[in-house]
């Protein structure tokens, strides 16, 4: 009996969250997830304070081998939070501001801007 109404349940919570998934939850999960790495964050740190900047500009702030950067740049942009734009042989990455509105247009939709700090 307890199996069945188990069951029951998961199947309950699982059609539920079928209805209400909207295409841009799935959206902010993946910016969620590429912010939930340290050292993205770092990254996104650096990024807001010089506007755009190359990758060897990042390592030589951060002190972490090119290839570490680069991937982490790569699901940053993957996740639209930065933007880059090619310049002769290198790369220039910069905040997509735009993403992060839609962040915190999703925590405000959760009532998180009303929350006591």
């Amino acid at each position: 009996m307890k199996d069945s109404a188990l069951n029951k349940c998961a199947s309950s919570a699982h059609s539920l969250a079928d209805r209400s998934a909207k295409p841009l939850d799935d959206e902010v999960a993946r910016i969620y997830a590429a912010l939930g790495h340290s050292v993205r964050i770092v990254i996104l740190r650096q990024l807001i304070r010089e506007d755009a900047c190359c990758c060897k500009d990042i390592v030589d702030r951060i002190d972490l081998a090119q290839s570490t950067v680069s991937q982490h740049l790569k699901v940053l942009v993957q996740a639209g939070l930065v933007d880059y734009r090619t310049e002769g042989q290198s790369s220039r990455y910069s905040v997509n501001h735009a993403r992060f509105e839609l962040i915190r247009d999703h925590l405000t939709a959760f009532g998180i801007d009303r929350l006591p700090l």
